[in-house]
């Protein structure tokens, strides 16, 4: 197996140390929820639009920033610098006046080293792409697309709303200047096999994106999937399947590609399945374990406690 591109390797290559990411509100809504597109949204998608842990909107960006580096801060060792990361609901889908404003805020800190932007490619009109082109003079600017599945079947029973060639456009318009694209990829969806979840990957490759988020499905509460589950119309995936689909998807990968996600966070207080996700640390050992299973140390040949150092690092990453 290759080695894992993690995203923790990328950032200390790139900039020089560690990078936190710090998740914050812009205060927006989605055109899957607002009628323009569709009402509910996506039907995997909690209450907060995916932004769960994300900062609570207060009276202004610079002071959610400050809020969440006292989150992380306890994590940190040593000092470092952070992401700002907008991840709730889609952060393009906006004024651009207002998208300016509030960007501009957040990178205005001098802590912050990136801007990480999670939207729809349905949501990056001209007015959006010139301003990114903009931001992207100033700090380097990401931005987070969710895919989750190239199958045409998934697409309509997520009620995703765009089509895969409105994602390959925008993929293209964003690489054009020079914003990297990281792509979301959910693992375990609803009559999706293993290899349906490969063909999504490969496809991935052609597309020539910067980094992507494997995903677990999280079945969560005051959601249409909940209900689907519940009346037993579909089964989440076990641990273990979940570890070597993911690993399989990993090794279909293109090496540059920076694997910024192998699993996720389901908040507890509304997660219905699958439980076993919760325990996170057991996860990531179980994640580890199995990459070493896998030979992801294959071409280097380091010995005792150098190659232990380095099997902690690699776990630690993911």
């Amino acid at each position: 197996m290759q080695r894992v591109n993690t995203l923790n390797g990328y950032l200390k290559k790139r900039f020089g140390e560690k990078i936190y990411k710090l998740s914050l509100d812009g205060g927006m809504t989605c055109p899957n929820r607002d009628g323009k597109i569709g009402y509910g949204g996506c039907i995997f998608c909690s209450a907060s639009g995916s932004g769960d842990f994300a900062e609570p909107v207060c009276e202004s960006i610079s002071k959610q920033i400050q809020n969440a580096k006292r989150r992380v801060q306890s994590k940190m060792k040593g000092g470092g610098r952070y992401i700002a990361y907008f991840q709730s609901f889609t952060n393009t889908y906006a004024p651009p006046e207002y998208l300016r404003r509030v960007f501009n805020e957040a990178i205005a800190d001098d802590d912050i080293a990136a801007l990480s932007v999670a939207t729809r490619p349905d949501c990056l009109g001209e007015q959006v792409l010139n301003l990114l082109c903009e931001l992207q003079r100033i700090k380097p600017v990401w931005v987070e697309l969710g895919l989750q599945t190239i199958h045409e079947k998934s697409i309509k029973y997520i009620r995703r709303g765009f089509d895969n060639a409105c994602f390959e456009r925008a993929a293209s318009d964003l690489k054009s200047i020079g914003v990297e694209v990281i792509v979301h990829v959910i693992l375990g969806l609803p009559n999706e096999t293993r290899e349906q979840m490969l063909q999504t990957v490969r496809y991935l490759n052609g597309v020539g994106i910067d980094g992507i988020k494997l995903q677990l499905l999280h079945v969560l509460e005051n959601t249409d999937l909940a209900e689907d589950f519940r009346q037993g119309r579909f089964s989440a995936m076990g641990m273990d399947e979940y570890i070597e689909t993911l690993l399989d998807c990993i090794e279909e990968l293109s090496p540059q590609t920076v694997v910024h996600r192998m699993t996720g966070d389901g908040d507890k207080k509304i997660l219905v399945a699958p439980q076993w996700s919760a325990d996170k640390k057991t996860v990531l050992n179980a994640i580890g374990k199995r990459l070493e299973e896998r030979d992801v140390f294959q071409g280097s040949r380091l010995l005792g406690k150098q190659e232990a150092a380095m099997r902690m690092e690699i776990i630690s990453r993911l």
